[in-house]
Protein backbone atom coordinates (compact mmCIF):
# COMPACT_ATOMS: atom_id res chain seq x y z
CA UNK A 1 0.00 0.00 0.00
CA UNK A 2 1.63 3.53 -0.85
CA UNK A 3 1.62 5.24 2.54
CA UNK A 4 -0.55 8.38 2.58
CA UNK A 5 0.85 11.99 1.51
CA UNK A 6 -0.90 13.29 4.89
CA UNK A 7 2.15 11.95 6.73
CA UNK A 8 3.72 15.46 6.06
CA UNK A 9 0.97 17.10 6.65
CA UNK A 10 1.60 18.04 10.31
CA UNK A 11 5.36 18.95 9.85
CA UNK A 12 4.33 21.00 7.30
CA UNK A 13 1.53 22.66 9.18
CA UNK A 14 4.50 23.01 12.32
CA UNK A 15 6.65 24.99 9.40
CA UNK A 16 3.74 27.17 7.94
CA UNK A 17 3.26 28.50 11.31
CA UNK A 18 7.06 28.87 12.52
CA UNK A 19 7.68 30.70 9.35
CA UNK A 20 4.38 32.66 9.97
CA UNK A 21 5.61 33.25 13.69
CA UNK A 22 9.49 34.21 13.24
CA UNK A 23 8.16 36.93 10.23
CA UNK A 24 6.46 38.79 13.13
CA UNK A 25 9.89 39.83 14.54
CA UNK A 26 10.74 42.99 12.81
CA UNK A 27 6.81 44.00 13.69
CA UNK A 28 8.23 43.98 17.33
CA UNK A 29 11.67 45.09 16.96
CA UNK A 30 10.47 47.88 14.62
CA UNK A 31 8.18 48.76 17.89
CA UNK A 32 10.79 49.02 20.19
CA UNK A 33 13.56 51.43 21.25
CA UNK A 34 16.16 49.21 23.12
CA UNK A 35 19.54 48.69 21.97
CA UNK A 36 19.86 46.23 19.23
CA UNK A 37 22.49 43.91 21.51
CA UNK A 38 20.20 44.29 24.64
CA UNK A 39 17.09 43.40 22.73
CA UNK A 40 18.67 40.31 21.12
CA UNK A 41 20.36 39.14 24.62
CA UNK A 42 17.02 39.46 26.72
CA UNK A 43 14.53 38.23 24.01
CA UNK A 44 17.22 34.78 23.92
CA UNK A 45 17.22 34.08 27.52
CA UNK A 46 13.67 35.04 27.60
CA UNK A 47 12.97 32.18 25.39
CA UNK A 48 15.29 30.21 27.39
CA UNK A 49 13.75 30.57 30.80
CA UNK A 50 10.87 29.93 29.27
CA UNK A 51 11.46 26.85 27.87
CA UNK A 52 13.66 25.87 30.76
CA UNK A 53 10.77 23.05 32.39
CA UNK A 54 10.23 20.95 28.54
CA UNK A 55 14.39 21.22 28.37
CA UNK A 56 14.43 19.42 32.32
CA UNK A 57 12.03 17.16 31.22
CA UNK A 58 13.16 16.20 27.89
CA UNK A 59 16.75 15.68 29.96
CA UNK A 60 15.14 13.48 31.98
CA UNK A 61 13.42 11.47 29.55
CA UNK A 62 16.31 11.34 27.76
CA UNK A 63 18.75 10.09 30.69
CA UNK A 64 22.48 9.44 29.03
CA UNK A 65 21.66 10.85 26.01
CA UNK A 66 22.85 14.46 26.78
CA UNK A 67 25.86 15.53 28.35
CA UNK A 68 28.97 17.78 27.73
CA UNK A 69 29.66 16.76 24.64
CA UNK A 70 26.06 17.21 23.02
CA UNK A 71 25.97 20.77 25.03
CA UNK A 72 29.31 21.75 23.18
CA UNK A 73 28.13 21.24 20.02
CA UNK A 74 25.45 24.19 20.84
CA UNK A 75 28.29 26.71 21.46
CA UNK A 76 28.63 27.26 17.65
CA UNK A 77 25.01 27.64 16.86
CA UNK A 78 24.08 29.63 19.58
CA UNK A 79 27.04 32.23 18.48
CA UNK A 80 26.23 32.22 14.90
CA UNK A 81 22.37 33.04 15.92
CA UNK A 82 23.77 35.82 18.61
CA UNK A 83 25.44 37.27 15.80
CA UNK A 84 22.25 36.73 13.72
CA UNK A 85 19.74 38.17 15.82
CA UNK A 86 22.00 41.90 16.37
CA UNK A 87 22.72 42.15 13.17
CA UNK A 88 18.73 41.58 11.93
CA UNK A 89 17.90 43.94 14.43
CA UNK A 90 20.76 46.64 13.24
CA UNK A 91 19.21 45.77 9.29
CA UNK A 92 15.54 45.53 10.00
CA UNK A 93 15.56 49.38 11.82
CA UNK A 94 17.03 50.92 8.69
CA UNK A 95 14.71 49.52 5.76
CA UNK A 96 11.36 48.25 4.79
CA UNK A 97 9.76 45.57 6.81
CA UNK A 98 8.73 43.62 4.75
CA UNK A 99 12.27 44.23 2.42
CA UNK A 100 14.16 43.42 5.93
CA UNK A 101 12.49 40.12 6.25
CA UNK A 102 12.83 39.23 2.33
CA UNK A 103 16.69 40.08 2.21
CA UNK A 104 17.74 38.08 5.70
CA UNK A 105 15.60 35.37 4.04
CA UNK A 106 17.42 35.01 0.96
CA UNK A 107 18.69 32.02 2.19
CA UNK A 108 18.28 29.46 -0.58
CA UNK A 109 21.05 31.48 -2.17
CA UNK A 110 23.38 30.67 0.41
CA UNK A 111 21.99 27.23 2.47
CA UNK A 112 22.99 24.83 -0.31
CA UNK A 113 26.70 25.96 -0.10
CA UNK A 114 26.46 25.73 3.86
CA UNK A 115 24.57 22.21 3.48
CA UNK A 116 27.62 20.89 1.41
CA UNK A 117 30.04 21.98 3.79
CA UNK A 118 28.28 21.24 6.99
CA UNK A 119 25.96 18.49 6.92
CA UNK A 120 27.07 16.80 3.30
CA UNK A 121 23.64 17.36 1.68
CA UNK A 122 23.54 17.66 -1.84
CA UNK A 123 21.01 19.75 -3.11
CA UNK A 124 17.83 17.46 -5.53
CA UNK A 125 16.28 18.64 -8.30
CA UNK A 126 12.93 20.37 -7.02
CA UNK A 127 14.99 21.77 -4.25
CA UNK A 128 16.65 23.55 -7.70
CA UNK A 129 13.51 24.29 -9.35
CA UNK A 130 12.38 25.95 -5.66
CA UNK A 131 15.26 27.93 -5.35
CA UNK A 132 15.14 29.00 -8.89
CA UNK A 133 11.93 30.48 -8.43
CA UNK A 134 13.03 32.08 -5.32
CA UNK A 135 15.36 33.54 -6.15
CA UNK A 136 13.71 35.13 -8.75
CA UNK A 137 11.35 36.94 -6.16
CA UNK A 138 14.35 38.00 -4.80
CA UNK A 139 15.73 39.80 -8.21
CA UNK A 140 12.32 41.19 -8.65
CA UNK A 141 12.40 42.87 -5.28
CA UNK A 142 16.20 43.75 -4.30
CA UNK A 143 15.79 45.52 -8.20
CA UNK A 144 13.43 48.21 -7.35
CA UNK A 145 15.29 48.39 -3.97
CA UNK A 146 18.33 49.56 -5.65
CA UNK A 147 16.94 52.18 -7.59
CA UNK A 148 15.04 53.12 -4.25
CA UNK A 149 18.24 53.66 -2.72
CA UNK A 150 18.07 51.63 0.05
CA UNK A 151 21.39 49.48 0.41
CA UNK A 152 22.76 50.28 3.64
CA UNK A 153 20.49 48.25 5.86
CA UNK A 154 20.19 46.40 3.06
CA UNK A 155 23.62 45.24 3.16
CA UNK A 156 23.40 44.45 7.12
CA UNK A 157 20.32 42.30 6.78
CA UNK A 158 22.46 40.24 3.88
CA UNK A 159 25.43 39.66 6.12
CA UNK A 160 22.25 38.35 8.58
CA UNK A 161 20.81 36.14 5.80
CA UNK A 162 24.36 34.39 5.88
CA UNK A 163 24.76 34.03 9.35
CA UNK A 164 21.00 32.28 9.52
CA UNK A 165 22.04 30.24 6.97
CA UNK A 166 24.85 28.88 8.42
CA UNK A 167 22.92 28.82 11.67
CA UNK A 168 19.95 26.28 10.01
CA UNK A 169 22.86 24.53 8.52
CA UNK A 170 24.33 23.52 12.11
CA UNK A 171 20.83 22.80 12.91
CA UNK A 172 20.46 20.40 10.57
CA UNK A 173 24.04 18.63 11.25
CA UNK A 174 23.43 18.70 14.91
CA UNK A 175 19.40 16.78 14.07
CA UNK A 176 20.48 13.60 16.02
CA UNK A 177 20.47 15.46 19.23
CA UNK A 178 17.59 13.34 20.63
CA UNK A 179 14.94 16.46 21.66
CA UNK A 180 14.68 19.79 20.10
CA UNK A 181 14.29 21.25 23.49
CA UNK A 182 17.77 19.64 24.33
CA UNK A 183 18.83 21.72 21.59
CA UNK A 184 17.49 24.79 21.40
CA UNK A 185 17.37 25.52 25.20
CA UNK A 186 21.04 25.45 25.97
CA UNK A 187 21.93 27.15 21.99
CA UNK A 188 19.46 30.41 23.25
CA UNK A 189 20.98 30.52 26.78
CA UNK A 190 24.34 30.43 25.11
CA UNK A 191 22.97 33.08 22.82
CA UNK A 192 21.27 35.07 25.43
CA UNK A 193 24.48 35.31 27.22
CA UNK A 194 27.09 36.05 24.09
CA UNK A 195 24.52 39.45 23.86
CA UNK A 196 24.66 40.62 27.42
CA UNK A 197 28.54 40.19 27.57
CA UNK A 198 29.48 42.29 24.29
CA UNK A 199 26.10 44.77 25.90
CA UNK A 200 27.48 44.89 29.65
CA UNK A 201 28.51 48.50 29.48
CA UNK A 202 24.69 49.51 28.12
CA UNK A 203 22.67 47.11 30.77
CA UNK A 204 22.71 49.96 33.58
CA UNK A 205 19.62 51.40 31.26
CA UNK A 206 17.91 48.12 32.07
CA UNK A 207 16.21 49.73 35.02
CA UNK A 208 14.79 52.62 32.59
CA UNK A 209 12.41 50.41 30.37
CA UNK A 210 9.14 51.17 30.05
CA UNK A 211 6.95 48.60 30.64
CA UNK A 212 5.67 48.51 26.75
CA UNK A 213 9.55 47.17 26.13
CA UNK A 214 8.89 44.33 28.48
CA UNK A 215 6.16 43.53 26.94
CA UNK A 216 7.75 43.77 23.24
CA UNK A 217 10.68 41.61 25.13
CA UNK A 218 8.39 38.96 25.72
CA UNK A 219 6.65 38.73 22.82
CA UNK A 220 9.83 38.82 20.61
CA UNK A 221 10.85 35.80 23.25
CA UNK A 222 7.54 33.88 23.09
CA UNK A 223 6.33 34.22 19.23
CA UNK A 224 9.34 34.22 16.76
CA UNK A 225 11.89 32.84 19.21
CA UNK A 226 9.75 29.75 21.34
CA UNK A 227 7.53 29.29 18.81
CA UNK A 228 8.81 30.68 15.37
CA UNK A 229 12.69 29.96 15.65
CA UNK A 230 11.58 26.38 17.49
CA UNK A 231 9.48 24.87 14.98
CA UNK A 232 11.87 25.55 12.45
CA UNK A 233 14.72 23.93 13.95
CA UNK A 234 11.90 20.90 14.91
CA UNK A 235 11.31 20.86 10.96
CA UNK A 236 15.03 20.34 10.00
CA UNK A 237 14.34 16.76 11.90
CA UNK A 238 11.79 16.15 9.03
CA UNK A 239 12.59 18.19 5.76
CA UNK A 240 15.87 18.37 4.23
CA UNK A 241 17.59 21.68 4.99
CA UNK A 242 17.04 23.48 1.67
CA UNK A 243 12.95 23.16 2.04
CA UNK A 244 12.95 24.65 5.06
CA UNK A 245 15.21 27.47 3.95
CA UNK A 246 12.68 28.11 0.76
CA UNK A 247 9.76 28.01 2.46
CA UNK A 248 10.95 30.62 5.61
CA UNK A 249 11.71 33.01 2.69
CA UNK A 250 7.78 33.38 2.72
CA UNK A 251 8.53 35.45 5.64
CA UNK A 252 8.37 38.51 3.74
CA UNK A 253 5.28 38.15 2.79
CA UNK A 254 3.72 37.83 6.41
CA UNK A 255 5.39 40.23 7.22
CA UNK A 256 4.87 43.04 4.33
CA UNK A 257 1.09 42.68 5.95
CA UNK A 258 1.76 42.96 8.98
CA UNK A 259 3.45 46.11 8.26
CA UNK A 260 0.96 47.46 6.43
CA UNK A 261 -1.40 46.74 9.13
CA UNK A 262 0.52 48.19 11.99
CA UNK A 263 2.60 51.12 10.47
CA UNK A 264 0.84 51.42 7.31
CA UNK A 265 3.83 50.68 5.35
CA UNK A 266 2.89 50.06 1.74
CA UNK A 267 4.61 47.11 0.09
CA UNK A 268 6.11 48.61 -3.19
CA UNK A 269 4.79 46.87 -6.57
CA UNK A 270 7.39 44.50 -6.79
CA UNK A 271 6.35 43.11 -3.51
CA UNK A 272 3.66 41.32 -4.88
CA UNK A 273 5.01 39.17 -8.22
CA UNK A 274 8.33 38.49 -5.75
CA UNK A 275 5.62 37.56 -3.11
CA UNK A 276 3.93 34.82 -5.83
CA UNK A 277 7.63 33.65 -6.88
CA UNK A 278 8.25 33.09 -2.69
CA UNK A 279 4.97 31.02 -2.95
CA UNK A 280 5.56 28.81 -5.95
CA UNK A 281 8.93 28.03 -4.67
CA UNK A 282 7.73 26.81 -1.22
CA UNK A 283 4.89 24.87 -2.36
CA UNK A 284 7.03 23.15 -4.83
CA UNK A 285 9.71 22.11 -2.50
CA UNK A 286 7.48 21.01 -0.47
CA UNK A 287 6.02 18.35 -2.87
CA UNK A 288 9.13 17.62 -4.19
CA UNK A 289 10.14 16.80 0.13
CA UNK A 290 6.85 14.78 0.20
CA UNK A 291 7.44 12.76 -3.46
CA UNK A 292 10.63 11.68 -1.41
CA UNK A 293 9.36 10.58 1.86
CA UNK A 294 6.92 8.42 -0.49
CA UNK A 295 9.92 6.81 -2.61
CA UNK A 296 11.91 5.85 0.59
CA UNK A 297 8.99 4.67 2.11
CA UNK A 298 8.47 2.44 -0.93
CA UNK A 299 11.82 1.01 -0.98
CA UNK A 300 12.23 -2.41 0.26
CA UNK A 301 14.41 -2.08 4.03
Amino acid sequence: MRPRSSATLVPAAFLFVGVFACSQAVIFIKLSRVDPVLLSGFRLLGAAVLLFPLFERARRRHAGRFGPTELKRTILPGLVLAAHFVSWVVGARTTLAANASLIVNMVPLAMPFFLYFVAKERITRPELVATALGVTGIVILSASDIRSGDLAGDFVCFVSMLLFALYLSLGRKNRDIPSIWLYVVPLYAIAGLACLAIGTGRLGTVLAFPVREWLLLLALAVIPTILGHSLLNGAMKHFRGNVVSVCNVGQFVFAGVSAWAVFGELPKPAFWPAALCVVAGAVTALRGSAAAARVSAEEPG
